[in-house]
This record gives structure tokens, C-alpha cells and sequence, in this order.
């Protein structure tokens, strides 16, 4: 990876904010925090990835009494131990342990019941990719782990309830048009399912700058292995930084009241940017300045010899987004949603979230794993099984995949 402040770059480009947008609610809600944290055991679940490793720090502010981090990902829970015992801003407790163990196995129950129970609970496992919809296999690895995976961790939790559970969501559960949408919208309605018997909170929130896998992010790799980039045009997004997304998911998981949905109050007008504009920014502040391309040919081409050529810029491929699922813009909820703007200065909280009953949400799945076992059944299949139990849910089919550009 080059050499480039990330935050610095964030803070002047992406969110445009010099502080944490959280950094009122943290001042105002200090006390009952550390009221509600201290002296808790915590389980994070996905803690290794951009969302949960910054929720992990966020927590560390707090003096907990035990933190367990599970996560698939083994290289990146180490690099999470490395980064954490290494900064002098983290109250780590004695009982900090990490376990690259799959949520959802056998091997989690057991160190469930031998390191539990545990007060807090945040659960930021996910496939978070509208591109993992290509068809039916990756679609049921995506449901399992969204949806399916997150039940059974209820479940898990009924017989030794914590003070408060969290899963994460996305923007995109408000009126999906993608499958990794719909997921997550079901995994709302799953969640909240069990509000009135386990603590309940979920939050939706932007675009995490720089996160794993996000295409920011795939752009500095592509520049340090001297590749061209590709960007959509007239797609715009709100973002909020790595360090701002682990403290509204701790806010919402903390402070939330069961049943509660958090999202983060921006201005569309003033907020929302580009990813043209983004990659453009990027590119000047490096020093590369940018060549539009209208093809990916043009742009690998023009990466040939471009020391010879440097003066033109860095190959970029600009196209209009032709992709399944891909929403034009963010909305962090419906016109059915009720909302309370009170509780936080720069946070609104859904207080009308659809709580089925766990029977409904138990014959839905049925349905599903009933789809997924059917010999022959594709991913149209699949995406009209979620439609009949997700009214708000309207696909937007293109056959065509983000797997299919640079």
C-alpha cells in the first residue's frame, strides 16, 4: 500500500468534518457510558473488520472487564491484537483473547459457554457486497451468514441474555433493490423478532471510507501495484470515517433502546459526494492528476509506458453504472419509518421497526432453505421468495456484476 493519511484525506474530502460527528453525543453521554460499559464482559463478532475493529477500539476507551473478538479472518484479528497493544489509548483488559472461529460452528457454542456470558454482545459478521449476489450459491452463503447465522446466535443468547445485543445493518435495508439489501432487511426483521424478550439494537449507516473491500480503498491498491482505476459516474454516497463507524455502532449498542434502528443525521445537499469526485481529489493530492478513459482497454493501455506520458495523469475508466442492485443514492430510511431526532444531536433512531413473531420469521426461513435445497432453482428463484415476505423489497436486475469490471 503507498504512503497516504487516510483520516487526513477523509476528514477534508469524504465526511468534511474536522471531529468525530459523534464527538457531541460521546461528550454528552459520557457518564451513563461509562455507567453502561465499565466492568462488562464484551463479545465482538466480525471484530476484525473495519467496523468491528473500530468498534473494538471504541469500546477500549471504556474500562471492560473481559473483550473476546471472533472472527474467519486470522491474519486480520492478529493485525487487531498488533495495532491495539501497541497504542498507549486502549484500557485492555486482562481478558483480552481473539478466535478465528466461524460464529455459526460448534467450536463458537463451546467457547461461548466456557468464556461467557457476557453482557455486551456485537455482532458485525456480514457479507456486505451487493456484487455477492451472482447467483444462487453466493447468495445462500450470504443469507446464512446475514440472516441465518444471526438467529441461531439469538437463540444462543436466550438462555443467558446480555444487557445489549447489536447486529449491524446497512442503508441499503431501506427499500433494497439488491439482495445484500433484502438480507439485511430480513436480518432486521429477524433480530426484531426477539426485542421483547433480548435487547435489541441495529444501526444503518453510510459508506465507510476507506473500509475493506470498498472501492477507495481498491483504488490506492490498484495505484501501488500500478494498475489503472474505474469509477461509476452519477453515483453518490454518504460517507463517515473508520474511527465514526465503530462509535455509532457503540452508541446505538450502549444507549439504544430495544427495537431501536440508529442512523446517522447528513444533509443529502451537503453530504452526499460523488465517486468521481472522490477518485479526482484523490488523485491531486497524490500528485497524479487524472486521465478520464472511456473503456477499461483505453485505461490498461494508457498504463503502458506512462512514465513517458505522466504529465496526463492517472488512467481512470469513468462509466455509467449498468450494474444489479445499484442504488443511485443513500436513504437511511422510508417514508413509513417513525423517527425520533431527539435522543442524539447527530444521530435519528427508527422506532417503528416490524417485529414479526419468531414463528413468522421460522416458516420464512423454511421457505428459503426450501429454495436453496431445490434442485435447478436459480437466483430469480430465490429473489422472488424474498419478495413475498418483503414488500418493500424491488430488485433491480441488469445481468451484469460488479465481478465483471476492473
Amino acid at each position: 500500500m503507498i504512503d497516504f493519511d487516510i483520516e487526513a484525506f477523509v476528514r477534508t474530502y469524504m465526511t468534511k468534518r474536522p471531529e468525530s460527528l459523534l464527538a457531541e453525543d460521546f461528550r454528552r453521554n459520557d457518564a451513563e457510558l461509562h455507567r453502561r460499559i465499565d466492568g462488562r464482559r464484551v463479545l465482538v463478532i466480525g471484530g476484525a473488520g473495519t467496523i468491528g475493529s473500530h468498534y473494538v477500539k471504541a469500546i477500549l476507551k471504556f474500562k471492560v472487564a473481559a473483550l473476546v473478538v471472533v472472527d474467519t479472518n486470522e491474519n486480520a484479528l492478529t493485525e487487531l491484537v498488533r495495532d491495539v497493544r501497541s497504542s498507549t489509548c486502549y484500557n485492555i483488559p486482562d481478558e483480552f483473547i481473539t478466535y478465528p472461529v466461524d460464529f455459526g460452528s460448534d467450536v463458537f457454542r463451546k467457547l461461548f459457554a466456557a468464556r461467557g456470558p457476557f453482557q455486551i454482545v456485537a455482532n458485525f459478521a456480514a457479507h456486505k457486497h451487493v456484487r455477492s449476489e451472482k447467483d444462487i450459491y453466493s447468495i445462500e452463503a450470504m443469507m446464512e451468514t446475514n440472516v441465518f447465522k444471526a438467529k441461531r446466535l439469538l437463540d444462543l443468547l436466550m438462555d443467558h441474555p446480555p444487557e445489549a445485543f447489536f447486529c449491524v445493518s446497512t442503508d441499503k435495508a431501506a427499500n433494497p433493490v439488491n439482495v445484500m439489501g433484502a438480507s439485511k432487511k430480513l436480518m432486521e426483521e429477524t433480530i426484531m423478532a426477539y426485542a421483547d424478550r433480548l435487547p435489541i439494537k441495529t444501526a444503518r449507516f453510510a459508506n465507510v471510507a476507506f473500509s475493506n473491500g470498498s472501492l477507495p480503498l481498491g483504488w490506492l491498491e490498484r495505484i501501488s501495484k500500478r494498475q489503472p482505476l474505474s469509477c461509476p459516474l452519477g453515483i453518490r454516497r454518504f460517507f463517515v470515517s473508520p474511527v465514526e463507524s465503530g462509535e455509532l455502532c457503540l452508541l446505538a449498542s450502549v444507549l439504544g433502546a430495544s427495537g431501536d434502528i440508529v442512523y446517522p443525521k447528513l444533509d443529502p445537499e451537503r453530504d452526499m459526494i460523488p465517486f468521481d469526485a472522490v477518485v479526482k481529489d484523490l488523485l491531486q493530492t497524490l500528485g497524479l492528476g487524472c486521465q478520464p478513459c472511456a473503456s477499461s482497454d483505453e485505461a490498461k493501455q494508457a498504463m503502458v509506458g506512462r512514465a513517458l506520458r505522466a504529465r496526463r495523469g492517472y488512467p481512470v475508466e469513468f462509466f455509467a453504472s449498468d450494474t444489479s442492485g445499484e442504488k443511485t443514492f443513500e436513504e437511511f430510511y422510508t417514508d413509513a419509518d417513525v423517527k425520533d431526532e431527539t435522543m442524539f444531536v447527530h444521530l435519528g433512531v427508527v422506532k417503528n421497526a416490524k417485529r414479526r413473531p419468531v414463528a413468522e420469521i421460522e416458516h420464512i426461513f423454511t421457505a428459503l432453505y426450501a429454495v436453496f435445497d431445490r434442485p435447478g432453482a436459480v437466483k430469480t428463484d430465490v429473489v422472488a421468495a424474498l419478495g413475498d415476505y418483503l414488500p418493500n423489497f424491488h430488485h433491480v436486475e441488469k445481468g451484469k456484476s460488479l465481478d465483471g469490471r476492473m
